[in-house]
């Protein structure tokens, strides 16, 4: 089974139960990420009507805790 078919059946599954999900696109740009266009609207319509969407704008997290040059190395906590 495809990427796009282990995801719908994962949501079908979950339907009416918690799921959270966290992207980096807007759900309009998910469309070319299936094969199948009936796939993508079925699942994308299961996933946006019974959903709390949280939109971030602003920086990145990530990007401070990249090393600012490539022999710096970053903080580690110490192993116990």
């Amino acid at each position: 089974m495809s990427q796009a078919g282990d995801l719908y059946e994962l949501v079908s599954e979950r339907q009416g139960r918690s799921l959270i999900i966290t992207s980096n696109r807007a759900s309009s740009d998910w469309y070319p990420l299936f094969p199948e266009p009936v796939v993508a609207e079925s699942l994308l319509g299961r996933l946006i009507n019974a959903s709390h969407q949280v939109i971030m704008n602003g920086p990145g997290y990530r990007p401070n805790k990249r090393p600012r040059n490539p022999t710096e190395k970053i903080d580690k906590p110490p192993t116990p």
